[in-house]
């Protein structure tokens, strides 16, 4: 008796730890979204659902309709997003893959390199690594961070970006806006008094096609997409991963049955 109900003990320290740690894990994420205002953009997270297929339905529409213009995904073709996003072969050659292109090629910008380094200074990047080599909450933090700046040629700068040579291509989504920034004064090493300019928030200039909650959506929705472009293995590793979960569940059970019955006479 005094083993079983050690054993019990022992069973529902674990279940308590468990409990606890998800509700911190959640406590700690929602503070975090709660203190991700505008004034510290770089606390934004783009909290993203790889297994919603939906989102990353609409993050590939997304991409071809405002991305591919400039932006190739040299490693991916269309038959393949197409069987991974379970976007029936009719709709994908109608509305996703471009015209001239078949659903086997790879996904790629007809913009020559030679005119988009005459127009952006620099050829635009291939994406398809992007959120590998970047991280996903950096993408997200730049497609929300565009403001006007008509000291630059494109007119938009970016604070996740400085002086970045693209243009702010969502502006009819997002509308235009200008950041707005605060005097803040600190002391060096030498105790002198110095004043500088730090970013407060943004105010919108012009209002674009989408509120703040839906550009929210198409952002985290395109970058959902990228992610999956960076690791396709990773919708199906995910979905695998449930089932080792389980057969290690399964086995630790059968192990500790198995140990109970070797044991049984040893006291």
């Amino acid at each position: 008796m005094r083993i079983n109900s050690m054993r019990a003990l022992k069973v529902l320290l674990c279940g308590t730890l468990l409990l606890t740690s998800g509700a911190l894990y959640a406590a700690e994420a929602d503070a975090g979204a709660e203190g991700a205002t505008q004034t510290n953009w770089k606390a934004w997270h783009a909290d993203l659902d790889i297994a919603n297929r939906d989102q990353l339905q609409r993050g590939a529409r997304n991409f071809v309709n405002y991305c591919l213009g400039c932006h190739s995904l040299k490693y991916m073709r269309y038959s393949r997003m197409g069987q991974d996003l379970a976007i029936p072969p009719d709709l994908l050659n109608k509305y996703l893959v471009q015209p001239g292109d078949k659903d086997t090629n790879y996904i790629t910008t007809s913009m020559p390199a030679a005119d988009a380094e005459t127009w952006f200074g620099k050829t635009p990047p291939d994406l398809s690594l992007m959120a590998r080599a970047r991280g996903t909450d950096y993408l997200y933090r730049f497609l929300k961070t565009f403001y006007v700046d008509p000291t630059r040629q494109t007119g938009a700068n970016n604070l996740q970006l400085p002086s970045t040579a693209m243009p702010h291509v969502l502006s009819e989504l997002e509308g235009l806006k200008k950041p707005i920034y605060k005097s803040v004064e600190s002391k060096n090493e030498e105790g002198k008094t110095t004043t500088e300019q730090v970013f407060d928030h943004f105010e919108q200039v012009a209002p674009g096609r989408m509120n703040a909650e839906e550009y929210d959506g198409f952002v985290r929705d395109t970058v959902a997409f990228l992610s999956y472009v960076g690791e396709p293995a990773q919708i199906q590793r995910h979905s695998l991963g449930i089932w080792v979960v389980l057969f290690l569940l399964v086995f630790t059970w059968l192990a500790w049955l198995l140990k109970k019955e070797y044991w049984k006479d040893v006291h």
